[in-house]
């Protein structure tokens, strides 16, 4: 899956130059907290946040430099600070240095960069021009997307038996030698021996994750000594 396939098409923007009263009045009216800012080009050059408002208001507890500093010119973090509590327009308080993607980057793209950066939301772009968004909300919709389709597929207890036999084989923390499922009804029963409470958690995800799954249940024992390598 790709950015375009799970993006905000022609999302909403604003100019440089847009007054900071309308950017908050359109962010409050249409419930979202953060905007692009698009040139007369339709390119990017900026983000405004509803935390890049904020800080118009934080900025005003900040301490004043020391008089060494301001002689050094080791305030220019404070200078900053000024232009963006007193500014009155985008250009003034939004954010330069983005993360972007093309169309084509993959889902798992798209998050790796939402998780590394700490951010809600990045830009698609297409030859530099703003054509999408994708916000942490648009990648859940498509991580869930799965999950809800194949609970409406019709279960068939031995395809799903043959699914979960095939992802223990492929995860190093789980033996098909000693835990086997059995499926009836859409209801998983793990049978063996098994006695780590984690691998209970991975095998019931690893089960919850194949459609047609209705519930899964555990019949197991704790290894014998034996199996251990205890004498």
């Amino acid at each position: 899956m790709r950015a375009k396939d799970i993006m905000t098409p022609d999302p909403v923007s604003v100019p440089p130059d847009t007054p900071l009263e309308a950017v908050a009045a359109r962010m409050a009216d249409r419930g979202i907290s953060g905007l692009p800012v698009v040139d007369t080009d339709g390119r990017l050059v900026g983000l405004v946040t509803d935390g890049d408002l904020m800080r118009r208001l934080s900025a005003k507890e900040d301490k004043p430099a020391s008089f060494f500093a301001a002689i050094l010119g080791a305030n220019a973090d404070q200078a900053l600070a000024y232009a963006r509590a007193h500014g009155r327009r985008v250009r003034d308080v939004m954010s330069t240095n983005l993360a972007t993607v093309t169309e084509d980057a993959t889902v798992e793209e798209v998050a790796h960069i939402l998780e590394t950066k700490r951010i809600r939301r990045v830009p698609v772009l297409r030859d530099g021009r703003l054509v999408g968004v994708v916000s942490r909300a648009d990648l859940l919709r498509a991580v869930m997307a799965p999950v809800y389709s194949g609970a409406d597929e019709e279960a068939s207890d031995p395809r799903i038996r043959r699914e979960i036999f095939a992802r223990m084989q492929a995860e190093p923390w789980i033996s098909t030698r000693f835990v086997f499922p059995v499926v009836k009804d859409g209801t998983v029963t793990f049978h063996g021996f098994l006695g780590a409470m984690e691998a209970m958690t991975a095998l019931r995800v690893l089960a919850e994750g194949v459609p047609g799954v209705k519930q899964v249940v555990f019949d197991t024992a704790p290894p014998p000594p034996i199996m251990l390598g205890v004498p």
